[in-house]
């Protein structure tokens, strides 16, 4: 499947930038594990968490009968860190015109908004999180506005097409953040297709200070699409090696660091999942959306795949892990066999059975 980016934004001095540092130290400390690279100065391609990767590679050296593990492939997420916004982008403010040019070209925003005091670094615009949030918003509604001028002028829409374009402009008119907008299974296609900046989904990050960082992260009021991170304290940790990391990370009282729980979110914010595949060769995670269908899933691996698919053995890593071997699992009958219909989950380990 084609690359998924998310857009790192947020106003001057928010912690941005450190926060995409860190994420390069963390993809840089996972380099040799897979074959990838950062594609621009702006560009970091990072590994997906995954502990089922680790264990499934162990099963699988021991049910193989190798002398080491096979190669780890991890699942992946692009990020892209998007030049600052000033009050005023949408009408090309600062690099307003360069700022709005690149959120369009990714799927889901990261929004990190200012949620420390320091009086070393300058505010440059930020107020509070709840005012900055309102003035990127407030922008990217504006810019939203003059795009959907044009787009309503376009006599070849179909008439429930140009409802949803008129409705989504009433909305921003009267203020309103727009954020998901359900258009129903038929006009999805259409509708991410459009150029528009405020219907992204959007994961909230509060940057808060270290001494903040431990309190904050017990929160429960936190909404599903909000996240806590203290973005000096992840710069840190990713310049640690792995057994420093887990001691400190032990010290502070937490299971796992901010960005992982980040790539996670993002991850997920994207609609995607990951099924894995384990043999000799690898042990990997391949990325797919939510709903994705055997065969499609299939051609994520090789587009021939596809077309060639005859069925597919699955077994959820749950139940292949409890039975300790692939071996094992069928004797217990819990490999099922599923045809051009199943819709693949995540955690599915899967074999593909391919015609000639």
């Amino acid at each position: 499947m084609s690359s998924l980016k998310c857009g790192i934004i947020g106003l001057p001095n928010v912690g941005k930038s450190t926060l995409f540092n860190a994420l390069l130290k963390k993809r840089v400390a996972l380099s040799a594990n897979y074959p990838f690279a950062t594609v621009e100065p702006n560009i970091g391609v990072v590994a997906v968490p995954d502990v089922r990767l680790q264990e499934l590679a162990e099963l699988t050296k021991d049910e193989e009968k190798m002398d080491s593990l096979p190669p780890i492939v991890p699942a992946i997420v692009e990020f892209v860190d998007i030049a600052g916004l000033v009050k005023g982008a949408s009408t090309g403010a600062g690099l307003g015109n360069q700022f709005l040019s690149h959120i369009r070209e990714v799927d889901s925003i990261v929004h990190v908004l200012r949620d420390f005091s320091d009086a070393n670094i300058v505010r440059e615009g930020s107020i509070s999180p709840d005012e900055d949030k309102l003035t990127i918003e407030t922008e990217l509604g504006l810019a939203d506005l003059q795009t959907l001028e044009k787009l309503v002028l376009d006599k070849t829409l179909e008439p429930e097409k140009l409802d949803i374009l008129n409705r989504i402009k009433e909305e921003l008119d009267a203020g309103r953040v727009i954020g998901k907008y359900d258009v129903g299974e038929k006009l999805q296609s259409w509708f991410k297709t459009l150029p528009l900046l405020s219907i992204k989904p959007v994961l909230y990050v509060f940057n808060v200070s270290e001494d903040e960082y431990k309190k904050r992260t017990s929160e429960h009021s936190l909404n599903q699409n909000e996240l806590i991170i203290c973005a000096k304290l992840e710069e840190e940790l990713a310049d640690l090696d792995e057994v420093d990391r887990m001691e400190y990370l032990k010290e502070l009282g937490i299971e796992e660091t901010g960005l992982e729980k980040l790539i996670k979110a993002a991850y997920s914010l994207l609609g995607l999942i990951s099924f894995l595949t384990a043999g000799k060769k690898e042990v990997r995670a391949w990325t797919t959306k939510k709903g994705t269908k055997a065969p499609q899933a299939a051609g994520v691996i090789h587009t021939d795949f596809e077309k060639k698919f005859i069925r597919a053995e699955v077994i959820e890593y749950e139940k292949l892990i409890e039975a300790g071997s692939h071996v094992a699992a069928k004797t217990k009958g819990w490999v099922r066999t599923e045809g051009r219909e199943y819709q693949v989950k995540d955690g599915d380990v899967i074999e593909f059975l391919i015609g000639s």
